[in-house]
């Protein structure tokens, strides 16, 4: 795989198809394999640049602390090293998070943004989700990255006929560094940008699962904040849509995509001038 080094970090990425650049951001504790249902789709049209982030999959895992802030940096770098902003950014979950993070931070480099089952924030309010994140890692200690993804794979794969799913998950999430996963864990945990996104001219498309942790009216309420943003729910799905509902999401992402590439004048007016 070809990589560049980021502050002494190996950040491996794969690039396929010609056209527009599309970036794929994967999510926490996973890697570009995320995306194995919409590279093929997408590069029949697109540019599909899919990174590892750092601490994932086959990039380095240098010790902690990790930050949001870090990961968008390193993307950022990626993109300008290639020359292949500005792009299209897909972020799933955290990759969601960076996506944001990315757009408020270097506008320049997202012509788009779609976030798929994520948040502008992370941050523990009541005493509920503070037990929530507190569960988390304890389970995480507890069982090892191994039984944990086990656990994460049978939440977002519940149903029978989901068994290579979930099994492909739970092997794909149980291959991380331990201290590269908690340190990741722990970048999401208190941050925001959700004051800042007011600011993101650019479109923006919020996708969520029916069945996602979060509820449909949590995006939207974030969604209305946003400029150029909008909602779209893919039903009968969890938190991982891209891979449950691939040809409902591809169906979608394609739509927005084609979208953007018949009003380029507006969105350099609008983005650049931010």
């Amino acid at each position: 795989m070809p990589h560049i080094y980021v502050d002494g970090c190996e950040i491996q990425y794969e690039v396929k198809g010609r056209g527009e650049v599309v970036l794929l951001l994967h999510g926490l504790g996973s890697s570009l394999l995320d995306w194995e249902m919409q590279v093929p789709a997408l590069a029949e049209r697109y540019t599909v640049v899919a990174v590892d982030l750092r601490g994932h999959g086959r990039s380095g895992k240098p010790p902690g602390p990790y930050r949001i802030a870090t990961f968008a940096a390193d993307v950022a770098e990626l993109l300008r090293r290639l020359a292949l902003g500005p792009a299209h950014v897909v972020g799933f979950s955290m990759g969601g998070m960076i996506g944001f993070q990315l757009a408020v931070d270097a506008p320049s480099l997202v012509r788009s943004l779609v976030v798929v089952n994520s948040a502008p924030a992370f941050v523990p309010r009541t005493w509920r989700e503070h037990l929530a994140v507190v569960q988390r890692l304890v389970a995480l200690r507890l069982l090892g990255v191994r039984g944990f993804a086990r656990k994460i794979a049978a939440m977002n794969f519940p149903r029978s006929d989901q068994e290579a799913l979930r099994q492909k998950l739970a092997a794909r999430l149980g291959q991380n560094d331990e201290a590269a996963y908690l340190a990741a864990t722990k970048a999401i945990l208190g941050w925001s940008v959700a004051e800042r996104i007011g600011t993101i001219r650019c479109p923006v498309l919020v996708v969520t699962g029916d069945k996602d942790y979060t509820p449909v009216a949590a995006k939207e309420a974030y969604a209305a904040r946003i400029p150029r943003g909008r909602v779209a729910v893919v039903a009968d799905s969890r938190h991982c849509t891209p891979i449950d509902q691939p040809e409902a999401f591809n169906r979608l992402l394609l739509d927005f995509l084609e979208e953007q590439a018949t009003a380029p004048a507006e969105h350099e007016e609008v983005c650049h001038g931010a």
